[in-house]
């Protein structure tokens, strides 16, 4: 059984051990007594090479012994070594081992702590190694789907699972094997054991290990169900943008080159009329003609004023490419040009994020979601997918969303880039790296650049100050303002997750019920021991999170009264009696744990 000991160092004052002496004798023993240090017999034993046996080892020993100068270094922590285990045969007694839970066993050793644990599948409950696959169809934020997930987990059984969500084209093949596409539908090897109920009835009734046993003994065959494959994306259906072939051929024809504009000089610009002359001589078409196809491809993104966004008119004002913008660089889902396809809704495009994010927080995240593994995510076929997808939103038209759908999607974007940024940054240490955490990480999004700056506090709070900040993320003439919600709602801050262990947890929001899945999330984040009520000192700590965006909540006292719909019946009743005596009440503000989440 493969076990782990840790052991804390010993006194400098341990007494010497009694250890058993032993001489060897006959022609290949040693000229002196050696010394064995025997283990208890509580202690995992050493196992033999193949082929090794104790009647042969004699035979191993060299006829004619050498010695080799040991370094101090050396011979100090040989000498440890052997303290540590002649302590350990000493004092170890039957009366010294303590059998614990979950596989783990303490030995009571004065001036050692010894723990060995069982490691995973050396249970006795757990199923024998398989040859066979568990193959689990499942979709993103499926109940059923989670349901069986653990249970598979629970029982020591590895699964490969086939999200339809994240790999729409095997909706297909479940449809064909089970006659529709209800999920979760759980196959051994070729076999369908069915949904939940069907799982779970197997399980009750003692049955699931004897039929994975029977179905799972045999290597899997070639008609069973295969997992994923890495590297390979869902074919789409091509979507060519119609203006496309006409930005193809501007990139060629127009005079791009850096121009003295108002005293400072302005990088890769042309004029307006220099770009509607090179449309009339392409097409053919009059002036007016070209004009309207030049406001349609500013309008589309793929061409931008320099000064003043989507505006245009056919004059000396200048524009450039949006892959020439200066903001370029620090965009994650740029890889070298620009998207030239017809862009998919802003709904469906945030509707695929939502899915393939929740599929990564079901597969990486710990049981409470809480924590997530981040270098497992890195490395997911899942996430792969997200970088790819994420190309989509370089020139998506967010004016097309409704107000929850917007609010959906900007929470989402949020939550997804925090991982991202943390995957390819690195998570910050200390106020300077925050900062550039929440600022220099952008996605380029409807033709314009979004940090987790821009988007918390320019696009959720309608372009407030961040805390302790000196300047709005917008300025009076950034056409981002359109975007901005006009009014706050601070819900918004349970949910979004800044990767630290103090924030709300990670989650993604249907555009449906995103109000009412933000109000849960508050109602979570209050009552798990974010807020105390003292009620002797008539003192309440809350979240600094209430602090630093105060002006979203309102005076302390409104923030008491508005906080009592999201706790529990006690807080809330101690919390009703304090603000109901009219007295003084004292609000401190808990630390934040800034460390990362995983």
């Amino acid at each position: 059984m493969g076990q782990e000991i840790h052991t804390s160092n010993p006194p400098e004052n341990m007494v010497e051990s009694n250890v058993k002496e032993r001489e060897f004798t006959g022609e290949d023993s040693p000229t002196k007594a050696e010394t064995i240090i025997y283990p208890h017999e509580n202690l995992p034993k050493p196992e033999a090479p193949a082929g090794f046996f104790k009647s042969d080892a004699r035979k191993l020993l060299p006829k004619n012994s050498f010695s080799v100068e040991v370094p101090a270094i050396g011979k100090y922590l040989i000498d440890t070594k052997n303290n540590i285990s002649a302590a350990l045969s000493r004092r170890l007694s039957s009366d010294d081992v303590v059998k614990g839970g979950d596989g783990v066993t303490e030995f009571k050793v004065s001036g050692i702590q010894v723990v060995v644990k069982a490691k995973a599948g050396d249970n006795d409950d757990e199923l024998p190694y398989l040859k066979g696959r568990v193959a689990l169809f499942s979709r993103s934020n499926c109940r059923d789907s989670g349901a069986a997930r653990k249970m598979l987990r629970d029982k020591g059984l590895k699964y490969s699972e086939i999200n339809i969500d994240v790999y729409p084209s095997r909706e297909k093949e479940l449809i064909d094997r089970t006659g529709s596409s209800t999920v979760p539908q759980i196959f051994f090897n070729e076999k369908l054991i069915g949904g939940l109920v069907a799982l779970n009835s197997l399980r009750n009734s003692g049955l699931l290990d004897r039929t994975a046993k029977e179905l799972l003994g045999n290597k899997c065959p070639d008609d069973a169900p295969g997992p994923p494959v890495y590297g390979f994306d869902e074919p789409e259906e091509e979507r060519m943008d119609k203006m496309g072939d006409i930005v193809k051929f501007l990139r060629l024809r127009l005079p791009i080159q850096d121009r003295l504009i108002r005293m400072r000089i302005v990088k890769n610009c042309f004029t307006g009329t220099e770009l509607v002359d090179v449309i009339v001589q392409h097409l053919g078409c009059s002036r007016s003609e070209a004009i309207v196809i030049a406001k349609e491809i500013v309008r589309k993104h793929f061409i931008h004023h320099v000064f003043r966004g989507s505006h245009f008119e056919d004059g000396n004002e200048v524009y450039r490419f949006l892959e020439h913008e200066q903001f370029i660089p620090k965009c994650f889902n740029f890889r070298g040009s620009i998207d030239d396809t017809e862009p998919e809704s802003a709904l469906r495009i945030g509707e695929r994020l939502m899915k393939i994010m929740s599929a990564i927080l079901e597969s990486y995240a710990s049981e409470d979601m809480y924590r997530l593994d981040y270098l497992a995510i890195s490395n997911s076929e899942e996430f792969r997918r997200y970088v790819n997808m994420i190309q989509s939103l370089q020139r998506v038209d967010l004016f097309a969303l409704s107000p929850d759908e917007k609010l959906a999607f900007f929470l989402n974007l949020y939550n997804a880039m925090v991982i991202h940024a943390v995957i390819r940054r690195g998570y910050p240490e200390g106020l300077i790296n925050r900062k550039s955490f929440v600022t220099d990480f952008q996605y380029l999004v409807g033709g314009n650049p979004y940090s987790l700056n821009t988007i918390r506090n320019g696009i959720l709070r309608g372009n407030q100050r961040a805390p302790y900040a000196l300047v709005k993320p917008f300025t009076s003439g950034d056409n981002r303002l359109q975007i901005a919600s006009s009014k706050v709602n601070p819900l918004i801050h349970f949910g979004l997750c800044d990767g630290s262990k103090s924030s709300p947890r990670v989650r993604f929001f249907s555009p449906q019920n995103v109000q009412a899945e933000l109000r849960a999330a508050a109602r979570e984040f209050f009552r798990n021991n974010t807020v105390e009520v003292d009620l002797s000192n008539r003192t309440v700590y809350l979240t600094c999170l209430m602090k630093w965006y105060s002006v979203d909540f309102g005076n302390e006292k409104d923030n008491l009264k508005w906080i009592m719909s999201y706790l529990d019946a006690d807080k809330a009743g101690l919390l009703t009696h304090l603000i109901d005596d009219g007295g003084v009440i004292n609000v401190v503000y808990q630390d934040y744990d800034w460390s990362i989440n995983s």
